[in-house]
């Protein structure tokens, strides 16, 4: 292939949730212009464990015209407004990090400094209390409201989320070929991956390819050889063990994140079961005392044999090579602890049809399809590290190495900035606002030292009132919120309940 060739066929390398987001996107917004091909094999598990989302979803799902009721219906969703962490900060600890919005916001300052002056004065209450979200995942209460902005996520089914997805690409004519990749042949001037040979004998040529293969990489790792940038120093899990339940009691709207020895266990409720997983450090903890640890902390009943993965936390050096483009798993990954997987899989899809190279590949477009990737994801790792990093444990030696790492620059910035002046700002193509940080930053025991000056011009008694104020009015909202379970029997409840 030459590289001013235009791009009229494109070959989806593996399936799961990331082929058939890219699948189902490409085929219903793009498909008139081109022919796109699935290579996926039966014989090859995907990893499906990224059942938990962020409210960005909403983004994706607009684009393909996605029913919310018929979805969650199909996947055995339930509402997620945030994460639960538990004994994160001292081992004896819990704090939501909710979505939405903390408070009301002025010209000068955040809501965050208000409430900090009312902290010191004994006025304010927890802060989670100024945020309709927050407020509803503890008392379990959601409604979804024509009038309400967007900012509740899902748990779901990712196997049944990929069938979901590959409905909608069969519709608009994407094909599947069955078979297992045996052999990517490249061309010998430019280095571009002409075509994926299959163990049938198959050839399925392309002009553009996109590597939905998982961790194994197989065609931006093993045929191209891109390089990896490795994060294990910083985000030092790099196992996990996974298990399905029964339920035992009414879904929660919330993700459960339990801290442990060497890394954390996480509770996704679904409609039909429980998900659940224990994330470690194979350095502090051994596989066997791993899955006795998840065994003995689970509700309900297992339904399957618990499954190891094993994984290296960090990216690639490039996630557009050439004429390779990186989706899903192999472009890297940042562990699963806020639930960002599902979220850089449609950001690296949606960017690419915003850069689509219709008319042949443009290095201009390459660069700044990878500039823009290492931009998101250096800011969601920052995100991530900071849950390890900014503990009171020392009760063991995965923990106290955590609390005495060195961080990267940018997070040292964040944290002394908010701890000196309580301030945060997000710059543009960052997935994380300043309501994230800041519930996580309080949440584990950072609290600013000073507050901006301008809450100062309000007296004593009028700050007191602007804080009563909004927590009244977002608890009467959340009283006006049914029960989730209750909701969502209503609203779109599974045939496999």
């Amino acid at each position: 292939m030459q590289q001013d060739n235009k791009v009229k066929r494109v070959v989806i390398a593996g399936g799961g949730t990331a082929g058939w987001m890219a699948a189902a996107s490409l085929a219903k917004l793009l498909g008139k212009a081109l022919d796109v091909t699935l290579i996926e094999s039966d014989q090859i598990p995907t990893v499906g464990v990224g059942e938990a989302t962020i409210p960005t979803l909403h983004i994706f799902h607009r684009l393909l015209g996605i029913n919310e009721q018929e979805f969650m219906a199909a996947t055995n969703a339930t509402f997620k407004l945030g994460i639960s962490f538990e004994n994160w900060k001292d081992g004896q600890d819990k704090y939501i990090h909710s979505f939405g919005f903390l408070g009301k916001d002025c010209w000068a300052s955040s809501f965050t400094s208000f409430w900090v002056k009312g902290q010191q004065q004994g006025v304010a209450s927890q802060i989670g209390d100024y945020c309709t979200e927050h407020l509803a995942a503890r008392r379990g209460r959601f409604a979804v409201l024509p009038s309400r902005d967007l900012n509740h996520a899902y748990h779901l089914d990712a196997g049944l989320y990929a069938k979901f997805l590959q409905k909608i690409a069969f519709d608009h004519g994407c094909k599947r070929v069955e078979g297992k990749i045996e052999d990517v042949l490249l061309d010998d001037d430019s280095g571009h991956i002409t075509a994926i040979k299959l163990d049938n004998g198959q050839t399925v040529e392309g002009d553009l390819f996109l590597d939905c293969t998982g961790f194994r990489g197989l065609l931006i790792d093993k045929a191209l050889h891109t390089g990896f940038e490795d994060w294990g120093h910083w985000l030092p899990c790099d196992r996990a063990i996974a298990v399905q339940t029964s339920c035992t009691d009414k879904q929660v709207p919330y993700t459960r994140s339990i801290a442990r020895e060497a890394g954390w266990q996480w509770r996704i409720p679904l409609q039909n079961r429980t998900g659940n997983g224990l994330v470690y450090c194979s350095h502090y903890m051994s596989e066997e005392q791993a899955k006795a640890k998840l065994l003995a902390n689970i509700d309900g009943e297992p339904l399957n044999e618990p499954r190891v993965i094993r994984y290296q936390t960090g990216t690639r050096k490039q996630h557009w090579n050439k004429n390779c483009i990186a989706i899903g798993l192999a472009s890297g990954f940042i562990e699963p602890l806020e639930s960002t997987g599902i979220h850089l899989f449609q950001r690296g899809i949606i960017r690419l049809m915003q850069m689509f190279p219709l008319n042949g590949i443009n290095q201009n477009d390459v660069d700044e399809f990878n500039a823009q990737t290492k931009f998101e994801c250096d800011n969601i790792r920052d995100f991530i590290i900071l849950h390890y990093h900014l503990t009171e444990r020392t009760d063991t030696p995965f923990w106290r190495y955590c609390k005495n790492m060195d961080i990267p620059d940018t997070l040292k910035h964040r944290m002394d900035h908010f701890k000196a002046a309580a301030r945060m700002f997000k710059k543009d193509g960052e997935l994380f606002g300043e309501t994230s940080w800041v519930q996580v930053m309080i949440g584990q025991g950072l609290m600013p030292e000073q507050y901006h000056p301008i809450v100062d011009t309000m007296s004593d008694e009028e700050l007191a009132h602007f804080l009563s104020t909004i927590k009244a009015n977002v608890s009467k909202q959340v009283d006006n919120f049914p029960d989730h379970y209750d909701f969502i029997q209503r609203y779109c409840k599974s045939a496999n309940m």
